[in-house]
């Protein structure tokens, strides 16, 4: 072997965009299993609106997109656009129940601010780290 030539080793798992708490884990399989149509999975996204900018989305995946990020944590998929990777990075999902109301709870470490409501959100994308 040349000092050019280097042996193949294994790539380290890259780590998951987002995690999902249990009782998220739960939610979104409760959700599946009555969506009455079979999905390969629940598609996670960031688009713009609300009061503070931006706002998470949920939607029932028919197809993995050519560019999606597959998440598989807890037993369920989730599918990351590409676009809202950087947004979510690092990202926890948790499922809340309160007296008044039932949701998905983001805890991103790359948003800072939302508004009073709580329905959307300003967020910064991840920046990239910076070699030495």
């Amino acid at each position: 072997m040349t000092d050019l030539q280097t042996a193949a080793r294994p790539r380290r798992p890259r780590p998951k965009v987002v995690t999902l708490t249990d009782a998220a884990a739960e939610r979104v399989r409760e959700i599946m299993a009555n969506a009455g149509k079979t999905y390969v999975g629940l598609r996670v996204g960031v688009k713009n609106g609300g009061c503070a900018g931006q706002e998470y989305t949920f939607a029932y995946a028919e197809e993995v997109g050519a560019l999606d990020e597959v998440v598989e944590d807890k037993g369920v998929t989730i599918l990351i656009e590409p676009k809202a990777i950087l947004f979510l990075i690092g990202s926890e999902i948790d499922y809340e129940t309160t007296k008044l109301a039932s949701k998905f709870v983001f805890r991103n470490p790359n948003q800072t601010d939302a508004c009073g409501c709580g329905e959307s959100v300003t967020i910064i994308p991840a920046k990239a780290l910076e070699a030495d």
